[in-house]
């Protein structure tokens, strides 16, 4: 009797498919046959990036012929020929950070965007951060809330204990530290339960802080800035930034403690060695590059950024090479709260304040790019997603020089606090509501 299945459904014999053009000799012309001269051939003709780059994930045969044969740097080189003649080496993972930075930054400056809008907390939130994907919102009531940059779903929430208030934020892959008046409170992200919380006696009246592993520093209204360990729960350092108090702080990776004051001074600070320079008042200070960022809260309309050149001499010296503003610009006829930029990102800058337009600039020169609202033109769509519900608004630019007024405020809520991942920017409102701006390539 024969096989059911070498029939048809008429009953016939199917025959057997032959495998390829080599079956006849024993032979099999599938990619694993071709040898690397031939693979290598065909690579070479691949115009497009993303498409080696899909290659050479395929398998580690095919990933060693890419590498061995530069054809990352090859392609670099043919849509870059200036850069051909440079003594250094274009890597495969530097190839594509550029290619991605460059494509993060002409979706903010042309490419369509789209803005979509929940209520993520029962009473007003002012603060939120942004990085890996992630988005953390919180500050005015005691809970941060977690959620997912890519699909606004709800991932977890954290409760502050002992009902105290937050006051700052931050966070990380692994864990989140926030900090109340008097409190510093560290979460692992997997647990919605403080692993941390510091005694309350070494400070009062916390108002900002900063972390670089392991070590966590408070700003207080008194002008000191509190150094803490954060896996011995201890103070570690004490040291006089201002004479009055800090509003904003940074800590970079070296150990250099940046702090701005109410008084318009910034202090760097190293072990016992202090450096001062003076400016407007301080609403903001970030780190990127090696470029400090200063946002004046106070002057209105005037947004300054001055460079720092650091460098470290020994262990305990820093020398500070150039102190000098790159440039000043008239942003916006009202208050400016926030400003941020991707790390790795020296072409865009983002800004927001009292008036509400979302503004992105250029860091080299201070020119304006681009002026963004939503649009009330258009119907917005809503979409449920559990529990949540999400609208989705369109975006329409405006022009730098146009009458802001005109615009009506529920299109312009005041932007409290902003920060920036690739191609999206989540914004605060000091509403119960999160707004995230997705950009996208103008090609696409």
């Amino acid at each position: 009797m024969e096989a059911s299945g070498s029939r048809g459904r008429s009953g016939s014999a199917v025959p057997k498919r032959r495998r390829g053009v080599g079956a006849a000799t024993g032979s099999e012309s599938t990619a694993q046959s071709l040898n690397d001269d031939t693979l290598r051939s065909v690579f070479s003709r691949l115009d497009n990036h993303f498409d080696l780059a899909r290659c050479s994930a395929v398998c580690g045969s095919w990933n060693r012929i890419i590498e061995t044969a530069h054809l990352m740097r090859d392609l670099y080189y043919k849509r870059n020929p200036s850069a051909r003649g440079s003594s250094s080496n274009v890597s495969v993972k530097s190839y594509f950070e550029m290619l991605a930075m460059d494509e993060h930054a002409s979706s903010f400056s042309r490419g369509p965007a789209e803005a979509f809008q929940w209520i993520g907390h029962p009473i007003r939130a002012t603060l939120c951060r942004m990085k890996g994907g992630s988005i953390l919102t919180g500050v005015g009531d005691k809970i941060l809330r977690l959620w997912s940059a890519e699909s606004c779903k709800f991932m977890n929430e954290y409760n502050v204990p002992n009902s105290k208030t937050l006051v700052d934020f931050d966070f990380d892959e692994n864990k989140i530290v926030g900090l109340t008046s008097s409190q510093i409170c560290i979460w692992r992200r997997s647990e919605p339960r403080s692993i941390f919380q510091s005694g309350g006696a070494s400070f009062n009246h916390g108002l900002c802080m900063s972390y670089a592993d392991p070590e966590v520093v408070i700003g207080c209204e008194d002008g000191r800035a509190f150094v803490y360990d954060m896996y011995s729960r201890s103070c570690s350092s004490i040291y006089r930034l201002h004479s009055s108090p800090v509003t904003c702080l940074a800590l970079t990776d070296d150990q250099l403690i940046v702090g701005g004051s109410t008084f318009g001074t910034v202090a760097i600070m190293r072990s016992n060695l202090r450096a001062e320079v003076r400016c407007s008042e301080i609403s903001l200070c970030t780190i990127g590059n090696k470029i400090l960022i200063f946002l004046h809260k106070f002057t209105h309309d005037i947004c300054w950024v001055i460079g720092w050149l650091c460098s470290l001499l020994g262990l305990k010296l820093f020398l500070l090479r150039t102190l000098r503003p790159l440039w000043e610009k008239r942003v916006s006829p009202n208050v400016i709260y926030s400003t941020c930029h991707l790390p790795g990102d020296t072409a865009t800058l983002v800004v927001g304040g009292i008036d509400g337009v979302l503004r992105v600039m250029c860091q080299r020169t201070g020119e304006t790019i681009r002026c963004l609202v939503v649009d009330a033109d258009r119907p917005a769509e809503a979409a449920s997603r559990s529990r949540q519900q999400i609208e989705k608004k369109p975006v329409r630019r405006i022009d730098p020089d146009a009458q802001v007024d005109s615009i009506p405020r529920r299109l312009r809520p005041q932007i409290t606090s902003l920060s920036v991942g690739m191609k999206k920017i989540v914004t605060m409102h000091g509403e119960n509501y999160i707004r995230v701006w997705k950009f996208r390539p103008k090609s696409s």
